[in-house]
């Protein structure tokens, strides 16, 4: 980050925003734009000041929706969601720049993109932990569906910046990272252009079969020694549910079978705590209208703030809050 966010950090200790982002757009199925309300009314807030934060709750963006948005080589509704993702870097970014860790609650994964290019505006060696069934990589080229919720990652990549084209609504958008400073985990649902394009990158991903055949334990060390080698920097982890297996989270727009175990889950966010270093997070597509019944979506929402919580430093042994504060300490020191 910079000295002057630096500083600020120093003056907000402990300190947690918490941002909504109701926006669905990116993807066919209306409701993910509910996933907010859901996700703070299965008590995110009140978990969240229970591990001795100052919590922030900044509410939720509005967003404009254009009256005409015509598909642009078969990408749907462009300037909706350029538009989306430009106001919700410019949130991300004053928040960060203010000393807050974020929590952004999404919505469809579309949201990815503004959310890592504003954490970027104050923090421009970031790195990104993209913990997902899908890669979210396709370009407006390769994609199937046209949908930009596939999508993201591709505007993120200084190496893809010759094979995005330049869509109407994303003008603002610039590459932003390298590809050595992404890891996918939790991989099993990936296109043929998205294959190709990690293959041809180097990008470090870990599917569900190298979770199985490795452990996740492993998996987060290669993860933490892959994106620290260099140095120690900010860490964005974007999370959509859709990454646990549907029988733990059901509410949500493009299941697919064999995900994360709960416990596995659960040890990805502990040990993105323990490095001190988590900057921003985004939480996504939580969908209740998806839910077969308010059971699953309850037991969605719940999951959602499951994560969150252990993000930020609840433990499975009970939360500690000398241990909070000294991890805390540790993100503080970040941008000097």
């Amino acid at each position: 980050c910079n000295i002057t966010s630096s500083f600020v950090r120093h003056t907000h200790t402990h300190s947690v925003a918490v941002l909504g982002a109701p926006f669905s757009r990116g993807q066919k199925r209306r409701g993910v734009e509910h996933g907010p309300k859901v996700i703070r009314d299965a008590g995110l807030i009140d978990r969240l000041s229970g591990l001795d934060y100052s919590v922030h709750d900044f509410g939720d963006l509005n967003f404009h929706y254009p009256e005409k948005d015509e598909p642009y080589m078969d990408v749907k509704s462009p300037r909706t969601v350029g538009g989306a993702n430009k106001k919700l870097s410019t949130a991300v970014s004053r928040a960060v720049g203010a000393g807050h860790t974020l929590v952004m609650l999404g919505g469809d994964h579309s949201l990815g993109l503004g959310s890592a290019a504003g954490h970027a505006q104050q923090c421009p060696d970031l790195c990104l932990i993209w913990v997902d069934a899908h890669p979210d990589l396709n370009t407006p080229l390769t994609s199937p569906s046209g949908n930009l919720h596939g999508q993201p990652v591709a505007f993120m990549l200084k190496e893809l910046q010759n094979k995005v084209p330049d869509l109407p609504g994303f003008s603002w958008a610039k590459p932003f990272l390298s590809c050595r400073d992404l890891v996918y985990i939790g991989l099993r649902d990936v296109d043929p252009g998205e294959y190709q394009i990690m293959k041809d990158l180097g990008i470090q991903y870990f599917t569900m079969r190298d979770i199985d055949r490795l452990g996740i334990q492993r998996v987060m060390e290669v993860t933490l020694d892959h994106l620290m080698a260099r140095k120690q920097r900010p860490i964005h982890l974007s999370f959509d549910i859709d990454a646990f297996d549907p029988l733990l989270a059901p509410a949500t727009g493009t299941p697919v079978n064999g995900g994360l175990t709960y416990r596995e889950g659960m040890y990805l966010t502990e040990e993105i705590h323990n490095t001190g270093l988590l900057s921003v997070m985004d939480l996504v597509e939580v969908n209740p209208v998806l839910g077969a019944s308010d059971e699953a979506v309850q037991a969605t929402a719940s999951l959602a703030v499951d994560v969150i919580a252990s993000s930020l430093g609840q433990t499975r042994e009970g939360a500690h809050r000398t241990m909070i504060s000294s991890k805390k300490k540790d993100t503080e020191q970040l941008c000097l």
